[in-house]
């Protein structure tokens, strides 16, 4: 059992959190560099994209959580540093540069990057500016805030939970609207916990709750170049440290809470969306099936664009599932609309039912939309989440750069 709690990335005891303008786009006020750090070393895991062009954070994180150990992170918005000049030199300097404010060594630095792919990070600017950040214990929103590219809204999320009779926290923020369609994780996001936990188990639950969140959402179908999730366990708690499944299962269910919150509100700000779309389908053979076909629907650009027109266009659903590459009996589906509006079934056995147009557009103009698919051949189900495509998409990604 868990509590939902407020402090996102600094719920954990022990953590600290804070942002700075270094300038890294001369034509931006905002805040470009975050950095998180924890009090005292911890047990560290990560995943990462798994594009096979990959950003120069991305090597030098996986270098530096060779030994499951970590103490900070530092993360810029503006610059990928991903296919740039430098990129793996200036990432380490980046690192070092973060070391040298918080009296690290190196290597217990996690760096990450957003932003523009294919341009010269300015790490000059980092280093000459870092200096001005502050840590605060409340500089959740602050870090959250300052990883933002094209998103409209930060997004933290945490939670409470007892192990052993020990309170744990656990909470994380993450950045991701555009550029959607996770092969690991989202574009970035940070956790952290105060629960004392191993570090395979760390890593195999990390990528258990990443699978069921973060890679079930999908903005417009492409996967990012920087696309990372890591999660700090400095063990403040004081709890003993979780060395199996079985000891760890309310651990991984406020893990994979905290995730799937954070993956929703990524599909709900996916770059001119106007509504988020839940799609679940029930009574698959097994998950991998029903996982597939949810994420075919999410996917579909004419589903979304459906959606974007409150259009009960249910025959993109079934062309998308169709294409999926899943194995399912077209004839057996039913799908049906939920929202705020009510509920509307809409296919029968594979074929249209006679449904109020009229309430359909209702249902379908929520801020929230529910596709429900039922294919009547197990007892699985999977819920995936994406969003609508509207005009605003184009608009944002033809003058991405500028």
């Amino acid at each position: 059992m868990y509590e939902i709690i407020s402090g996102g990335v600094t719920a954990a005891q022990g953590f600290s959190a804070g942002a700075t303008r270094c300038g890294i786009k001369e034509s931006s006020s905002k805040n470009d560099t975050a950095v998180i750090y924890s009090n005292v070393p911890c047990t560290a895991a990560a995943v990462y994209t798994k594009n096979r062009v990959q950003a120069s954070p991305i090597e030098v994180t996986r270098a530096h959580l060779a030994n499951q150990r970590a103490q900070a992170v530092i993360v810029n918005s503006g610059n990928a540093n991903a296919c740039a000049p430098d990129g793996l030199e200036n990432a380490n300097r980046e690192s070092a540069a973060c070391a040298k404010l918080l009296g690290l060594p190196e290597d217990d630095i996690i760096v990450c990057s957003t932003g523009v792919i294919g341009q010269r990070l300015n790490i000059e600017c980092i280093e000459a500016n870092l200096h001005t950040l502050t840590l605060s214990p409340n500089g959740s929103d602050a870090a959250a805030t300052a990883i933002m590219t094209t998103d409209t809204v930060e997004k933290s999320a945490a939670v409470s939970f007892s192990v052993n009779g020990k309170c744990c926290h656990l909470g994380g923020i993450c950045k991701g609207s555009g550029m959607i369609h996770p092969n690991m994780g989202t574009m970035l996001c940070f956790l952290t916990t105060d629960c004392a936990i191993d570090g395979d188990l760390l890593q195999t639950l990390l990528r258990k709750a990443v699978q069921k969140s973060f890679n079930r959402v999908s903005v417009d179908g492409d996967t990012s170049t920087n696309d990372t999730c890591c999660i700090l366990a400095n063990g403040l708690a004081g709890n003993e440290p979780l060395c199996t499944p079985e000891t760890a299962a309310d651990f991984y269910e406020a893990l994979e809470a905290v995730c799937i919150t954070l993956a929703r509100k990524i599909a709900a700000d996916g770059e001119g969306a106007s509504r988020l779309m839940t799609c679940t389908v029930h009574g698959a053979q097994d998950e991998d099936t029903a996982e597939g076909l949810a994420k075919a629907v999410c996917k579909s650009s004419l589903v979304k664009a459906a959606l974007f027109g409150a259009d009960a266009n249910w025959g993109r659903i079934l062309c998308a599932m169709g294409y999926s590459g899943e194995t399912f009996n077209p004839d057996a589906v039913d799908i049906a609309f939920c929202s705020a509006a009510g509920n509307i079934a809409v296919c029968k056995a594979g074929r249209a039912l006679d449904f109020d147009e009229t309430l359909a557009k209702k249902i379908l103009s929520q801020e929230e939309v529910t596709i429900t698919v039922d294919l009547h051949d197990g007892d699985h189900s999977v819920t995936a989440w994406g969003c609508d495509l509207t005009y605003d998409y184009v608009k944002i990604n033809g003058d991405y750069r500028t």
